[in-house]
């Protein structure tokens, strides 16, 4: 590794992540507070810790993320978007292993829109007959 700061760019629904990649113990903070602090649930963390542990790379870099938009599980989506992107760019090789767990694509589902007229993006007032 020539230079060891890696930065990518992930983003899920309307939470975008920047993430910072550096050769260290494997700490990670979000929004200048650690991991735990930062993201209560556990399956929260696992979501962001899988693309790490898919490739024994646990403890071999120091993480910063800031993320805004959305919510939590959204942000947490953007999160392991952006690490297993910075990842590929920290090695090249990761890419394929990476790509077959469905780490590098983007998840481009967003909630529809209202439309108007009606009282959601599905939903219909009642229909009266009388």
């Amino acid at each position: 590794m020539a230079e060891d700061l890696f930065y990518a760019t992930g983003k899920r629904k309307t939470a975008v992540a920047r993430v910072w990649l550096k050769s260290g113990n494997g700490r990670i903070t979000i929004n200048k507070k650690p991991m735990e602090e930062y993201v209560a649930r556990e399956s929260d963390r696992m979501l962001i810790m899988e693309p790490i542990e898919a490739n024994d790379q646990t403890g071999k870099f120091d993480i910063r993320v800031n993320v805004r938009g959305g919510g939590i599980f959204g942000q947490s989506g953007a999160i392991r978007h952006g690490i297993s992107r910075a990842l590929v760019i920290s090695d090249p090789a990761l890419r394929d292993p990476l790509k077959k767990a469905g780490f590098l694509t983007r998840d481009s589902r967003m909630k529809e829109r209202k439309k108007y007229g009606q009282p959601g993006a599905r939903a219909r007032f009642q229909y009266s007959k009388r």
